[in-house]
């Protein structure tokens, strides 16, 4: 099958229909010999369950980019309602050492900081990383999970966050 050529996709044009995907807001966390270090994302993606496997994507001139790759391992925390002050913590200018005072962390199994509250906690070794464009897309095996089944989260859709009451997960 052939692709007809066509002209390429503007970046506003990307960035406003992306505007229109909902997604989780997550904030990232890492720690180890390259620092402690953290940012929001939406970009999380499940892979596959054998083994269980997510992806992360990170702009590659982020200031935290050297401190995840270094470390090797990541936390998803997936924010509930009332965490917007956190995710604009980690998601903007704050110097790491404030964003973190923002909320009450434990270490999990690889050494990343997992946030206590947090919808979900996926504690991971990166396995394997891609470039494409301006970030990498980090493979993440999980080795540990944490999960509050009646806790709200957090979504981000058009440019601005939304609360969405909290279910019990069913099997």
């Amino acid at each position: 099958m052939t692709v007809p050529h066509s002209l390429p996709v503007e970046r506003q044009a990307f960035r406003d229909a992306m505007a229109g995907l909902a997604a989780a807001v997550n904030v990232i966390t890492t720690d180890g010999p390259h620092g402690r270090a953290g940012f929001t994302a939406t970009a999380v993606c499940s892979v596959t369950d054998q083994p269980p496997t997510l992806l992360v994507c990170i702009n590659r001139t982020a200031s935290v980019y050297e401190s995840f790759t270094g470390n090797g391992t990541v936390c998803v925390n997936t924010l509930g309602n009332g965490q917007q002050a956190l995710s604009n913590a980690f998601g903007g200018k704050t110097p790491q050492e404030q964003r973190f005072e923002g909320g009450c962390w434990s270490q999990g199994v690889t050494g990343a900081p997992i946030l206590e509250g947090a919808k979900l906690s996926f504690d991971c070794k990166i396995t394997s990383s891609t470039s494409v464009g301006t970030h990498d897309i980090l493979v993440c095996e999980v080795l540990d999970i944490r999960q509050q089944d009646e806790a709200d989260v957090l979504v981000y859709f058009a440019r601005r966050y939304h609360e969405l009451a909290g279910t019990q997960a069913s099997a």
